[in-house]
């Protein structure tokens, strides 16, 4: 069986909603190890990092959290996974993305990994989506 999770066998996810699908994978870039997230024709990078630093404030929170995803350039609502993802306050001091102009939804793309790799429970309504710590 395949290694999953490399560039030639990427992370096949969908959206929280289960209304897009896209791809993962581990890759290093410039000596960093990241999340290669591919979203139709758009790349996004996110620091490899975040899986186990989401996973233990998502276990120090002990209960479902919203996911709250928002591009870039909009504000995150307070209190929500993609808020943390670019806070000041997390373990990276900042954002987790790391492409310019593609830093945000943080919220979106990493919380179907983490329930793929059986760290997270994550709901799949139309809206409103949240996520726990298993």
């Amino acid at each position: 069986m395949a290694v999953e999770g490399i560039r030639e066998n990427p992370w096949k996810l969908k959206t929280p909603p289960q209304s897009s699908e896209f791809e993962m994978y581990k890759d290093n870039k410039d000596g960093q190890e990241v999340i290669v997230c591919v979203v139709g024709k758009t790349t996004l990078l996110y620091d490899y990092k975040c899986l186990n630093d989401l996973h233990q404030m998502l276990k120090e929170h002990g209960d479902w959290m919203e996911l709250g995803s928002a591009d870039e350039q909009k504000p995150a609502k307070d209190g929500t996974v993609e808020a943390w993802g670019r806070s000041g306050n997390n373990p990276n001091m900042g954002w987790y993305g790391l492409k310019k102009g593609f830093r945000g939804r943080f919220g979106m793309y990493i919380p179907p990994l983490m329930e793929k790799l059986g760290l997270a429970e994550v709901t799949h309504e139309a809206r409103g989506n949240k996520m726990r710590a298993i």
